[in-house]
């Protein structure tokens, strides 16, 4: 029987020693290399480097070909979240139950250390003598595309210019598929295209990623709501004090898990056509509702 539980702690563990091993080696300033390793290191479900994983094993892949572009979209995301919390963003104090980034080492250093991180995520992500480089670059422009200002830094811009304003299905929706559900979703379909697979499959996975990508997102923000701050590793209450646009400030939270429920059905469908290799990422996704049951 499939143990969810421990498929996340096997793979999580095998990413973080990846990433321990490829910043083992100080480099100088040393107060940008202790910024960088701070955040990356201070915990975190690792779910984006876990669902590429995931994804690659679906199509038939061996997990530890694709470590370092799966710990890669973990420095993307970890840059987004130091970058996230400065005073000029969301100003943050606590992320993943610790001093945010900038109250630690300074606005300045945190801003340096997203930068770096962000950059040398792509160097990871290619320095790799496993996969052919047509098929890594494809990859890589993918996971360009999703991270960047048709992706995720487009949700960032439209979620800050959104604040204070009345909640608009549209704009809502455009904040989430963007922000949080881009990458997300490019960490599945990137597994599918280093796998190499048809089509027809790609495209499978590639719904499959765009619907829990969103479900995500409505889950996090129901939690923001009704959520525990020791568990969720920050404040509660933070959306609505910020006057953000969430899918329970338009919908209330019984039709925002409602939607969040369905989406993750429909994910869930889409991967019928890989059978029982699908299991991990259909876990995955049933976990993102039981989050918020």
């Amino acid at each position: 029987m499939f143990d969810l539980k421990t498929y996340i702690k096997e793979r999580r563990d095998a990413v973080d020693e990846f990433l321990r091993q490829h910043f083992s080696v100080r480099f100088q300033p040393e107060i940008l290399y202790e910024s960088m390793t701070y955040s990356l290191f201070a915990g975190g479900k690792r779910l984006r480097p876990i669902l590429a994983i995931a994804s690659y094993e679906t199509c038939g892949g061996e997990y530890r070909q694709i470590l370092p572009q799966a710990a890669a979209l973990e420095l993307i995301h970890t840059y987004s979240l130091i970058h996230d919390d400065l005073p000029a963003m969301d100003n943050d104090d606590i992320r993943r139950g610790k001093p945010t980034n900038h109250r630690v080492f300074g606005e300045a250093m945190a801003i340096l250390a997203g930068d770096a991180l962000l950059t040398e995520a792509f160097y990871i992500f290619l320095n790799s003598e496993h996969f052919p480089p047509e098929r890594l670059i494809e990859a890589c422009r993918h996971l360009a595309d999703a991270a960047g200002p048709r992706g995720m830094v487009g949700g960032q811009a439209e979620d800050i210019l959104s604040e204070g304003r009345p909640p608009e299905p549209d704009t809502l929706f455009f904040i989430h598929t963007h922000k949080t559900g881009a990458l997300i979703s490019a960490s599945v379909r990137i597994g599918a295209i280093l796998a190499d697979v048809p089509v027809h499959l790609r495209d499978a996975l590639g719904v499959f990623g765009d619907k829990i990508g969103l479900a995500f997102q409505i889950a996090d923000d129901i939690l923001d709501v009704t959520g525990e701050e020791e568990r969720m590793g920050k404040k509660k209450g933070s959306d609505q004090r910020k006057g953000k646009m969430t899918y329970p400030s338009l919908y209330g939270i019984d039709r925002s898990r409602a939607a969040a429920e369905e989406l993750v059905r429909e994910a869930v469908g889409a991967l019928r056509v890989f059978g029982e290799s699908a299991t991990p990422l259909v876990s995955i996704a049933q976990y993102i509702i039981q989050r918020v049951e």
